[in-house]
């Protein structure tokens, strides 16, 4: 059988406003092609981020009303906020999973504070609700840290990972990084790639082809669909994603499967 390959949809980019109800068609227009999972900040409709989850939750249920993609809640970006108001998002029944941050780096000239002790909380957090963390590593020595916070706080295994290419002040998207990154992955561990200002489709495919089992796609990171184009919708850079995996004898996972593969057990 072939193998899955879970599309996690990360369809915001930083600091755009947001329309809910459009928002919510192009999501459902992705989960049609083959997106498994949604990955969404919690933002103001100016697109600030916020510890105020009314306006995430209505995002979210408007997306509910048209798909069953899985809900994943983000708990990071550069902000002032504690980590307990970053985790906030984790009280909304329907977060089936979250990012969990592996440590802090400088991020495109700013720091991204993660210390042990909020590795810790969120861990927490998320096991507490049920929820199953998708850990964003930006260097090696994030494993690392991750392998360590686990012996405080028991993670589930597998843990999985989601290695962030591309941001200024971590790993940079080329083949090396990616070999390097990819070999200090624990061999029980599941592991995606997500490429932060992605100008091809080369890098993701060299994630695949050594083993990714999560690919992160959408204008979160980067709308480049071809050269000299930028696709105007995210299930434009969603419907090329899953050509690729196609072509290279793959299958895209639904959300069911999604859920499968993830350990996620669907809300009662």
């Amino acid at each position: 059988m072939p193998r899955k390959i879970i599309i996690s949809l990360a369809p915001v980019r930083s600091g755009d406003a947001i329309d809910k109800a459009a928002l919510a068609e192009d999501v459902a227009r992705c989960a049609e092609l083959g997106a498994g999972m949604c990955h969404l900040h919690c933002r103001r409709p100016d697109g600030a981020l916020t510890p105020d989850t009314t306006d995430f939750i209505a995002t979210f249920e408007e997306i509910l009303k048209r798909s069953d993609i899985v809900v994943q809640a983000s708990t990071g970006g550069i902000s002032e906020m504690t980590i307990s108001e970053r985790c906030r998002p984790l009280d909304y029944p329907r977060v089936e999973s979250a990012s969990l941050n592996g440590g802090s780096t400088n991020l495109n000239g700013g720091l991204y504070v993660n210390l042990d002790s909020d590795i810790d909380y969120c861990a927490k957090a998320c096991y507490e609700r049920g929820i199953i963390p998708e850990v964003e590593v930006f260097d090696i020595g994030m494993i690392y840290n991750v392998e360590r916070s686990a012996a405080r706080t028991p993670y589930r295994r597998p843990i999985f990972y989601n290695l962030v290419f591309g941001h200024k002040g971590g790993m940079q998207a080329d083949m090396t990084c990616l070999q390097a990154f990819r070999s200090a992955v624990p061999a029980e561990a599941k592991w995606g790639v997500t490429h932060y200002g992605r100008d091809n489709w080369e890098f993701l495919a060299a994630a695949m082809a050594m083993g990714a089992s999560i690919v992160r796609i959408g204008f979160e990171d980067s709308a480049y669909l071809a050269p000299g184009t930028d696709a105007r919708f995210n299930y434009q850079v969603v419907e090329r994603l899953v050509q690729l995996i196609q072509a290279m004898g793959l299958e895209t996972a639904t959300p069911d499967e999604t859920r499968r593969i993830m350990g996620i057990v669907p809300a009662k």
